[in-house]
């Protein structure tokens, strides 16, 4: 009868009950109460039956249905006819006053802070559908440790898709999966170490965090210069520069300030790789969102076997999906999906199986052109409205993207901060993502993300940003 009674009832771990002796019944009463007091069980928490505790434990069932009488008397558990034993609902102390206005000054009421879509536009009914075809379809194999490139068909629709959207000259066989494109980063950044590098150029502005990432690898990140033309990519045939073998860029659209790199200068650091064996990591964070310009394709169709391509999902559908790409050129392929491996063998198969199916059915272009049609209204808005209210400030890098860089007068980038804080903003000034060691001149601006707030919230954080803006240009 032991047997059966495993199969039913709530599991429950109880510490350090002797299932003989005289001192059980105290033992289980003790332990309940320190479950409880100790938060371990929480209010509300079922518990098993008498009977099927009793069986776990090795204990008789009257001695558990004792203890719970005991407990309930003092208010430690709660037992009702049908609904069984539960652990008793107790008050919580609310906050202080002292601490409770603190903390409502402290939270922004909006957040213009770049880098994240409007996460209320995921596609949710779009993804279940998807997902629940993919899992559906799925081979029993797809739940097995697989592939540390990740789900084959993933890697076939992303080829498809690159090629078709971004000018990617892509094989599935040399395209890896990610959870993001900090962890393609991380791996990229040991392969390069790895090889004997010690530096890895970056532009003079962009994410202290992928920095910190790269200097953790054991490379130090120093800067290119920049000027209308984006990056000066020219740099890395001189000076300090001169023995660097390796650059991450974003072409297409430079984050934070907005510009794609020149035609001339795309090509002549595809040049640069060619010639010394360099190797380009293009970062093609949101190279889909475009409004007043020509597609600006993936420098990676240039010479694949120099560019290594990175994307992601996180600002087409979510960066809580965790889920990026790189398209690897065959000399560095084995060397990072070995690394991969050697850390982790894969990223959740499920979602990657739910993305192939988006993008193969088509949902994921249908989503991504109504998302371009809802973040250019957004733009359009905001220059207006810039325009009317604030029109000492000029707004630079709109033709693509989810930010716009704010050029503000000379020397107000931080009473400007300090009013977008006074309305409630959540903003960041262009000062922080300027490189430590960057040379080239400082510029006053906001980067303001126009993509990150939900729809119900955009009217109030336009409203407040032009009025910080004005207030501080007073």
């Amino acid at each position: 009868m032991a047997e059966s009674w495993a199969t039913f009832g709530i599991d429950l771990h109880v510490d350090h009950v002797e299932p003989t002796g005289s001192g059980v019944r105290k033992g289980l009463t003790d332990a309940l109460r320190e479950a409880v007091r100790g938060g371990r069980l929480a209010p509300g928490t079922r518990l098993p039956s008498s009977r099927s505790l009793a069986a776990d434990l090795g204990i008789a069932r009257n001695t558990v249905a004792d203890v719970y009488t005991d407990l309930v008397a003092e208010g430690w558990l709660t037992a009702r006819q049908g609904s069984g034993t539960s652990v008793a609902e107790r008050p919580v102390p609310a906050p202080s006053a002292a601490q409770e206005p603190c903390r409502a000054r402290s939270r922004p009421a909006y957040d213009l802070i770049p880098g994240t879509p409007d996460l209320s536009f995921f596609p949710r009914a779009a993804w279940l559908k998807a997902s629940r075809r993919a899992l559906a379809t799925a081979p029993y194999d797809a739940l097995g440790y697989g592939d540390p490139r990740g789900r084959v068909e993933l890697r076939t629709a992303l080829a498809g898709y690159l090629a078709r959207a971004r000018g990617v000259r892509a094989d599935p066989e040399r395209i890896l999966i990610c959870s993001g494109f900090a962890h393609g980063l991380m791996l990229l950044g040991q392969v390069l170490h790895g090889r004997g590098a010690r530096a890895l150029a970056v532009e003079p502005y962009g994410l202290d965090a992928h920095w910190d990432l790269v200097e953790r690898a054991g490379l130090r990140t120093p800067p290119l210069g920049f000027d209308e033309l984006g990056t000066r990519t020219e740099e890395l045939t001189s000076g300090d520069l001169a023995g660097v073998r390796a650059v991450l860029l974003t072409p297409a659209h430079q984050f934070p300030m907005g510009v794609p790199l020149h035609p001339e200068r795309r090509a002549a650091v595809v040049d640069w790789a060619r010639r010394g064996d360099g190797l380009i990591l293009e970062d093609d964070y949101d190279g889909e969102f475009r409004y007043d310009r020509q597609p600006v394709g993936a420098l990676q169709g240039l010479d694949p076997d120099h560019v290594v391509y990175l994307g992601t999902a996180s600002k087409s559908l979510a960066p809580g999906l965790r889920l990026g790409w790189l398209v690897l050129p065959p000399s560095i392929g084995p060397e990072v999906i070995a690394a991969k491996g050697e850390a982790d063998w894969s990223c959740g198969v499920l979602d990657q199986l739910t993305l192939a199916e988006f993008l193969t059915s088509g949902a994921y272009d249908r989503h991504v052109r109504a998302a371009r049609l809802r973040y250019r209204r957004r733009r359009d808005a905001l220059v207006a409205q810039l325009a009317a209210r604030a029109p000492g400030v000029r707004a630079t890098g709109i033709a693509a993207g989810l930010h716009v860089v704010l050029r503000l007068p000379p020397g107000t980038e931080r009473p400007a901060l300090r009013a977008a804080a006074w309305h409630g903003l959540a903003a960041h000034g262009l000062d922080r993502y300027r490189h430590p060691d960057s040379t080239a001149g400082r510029t006053d601006a906001l980067v303001v993300g126009y993509g990150t707030p939900p729809d119900h919230a955009w009217a109030g954080a336009l409203e407040a940003l032009c009025a910080a803006l004005a207030s501080a240009g007073r």
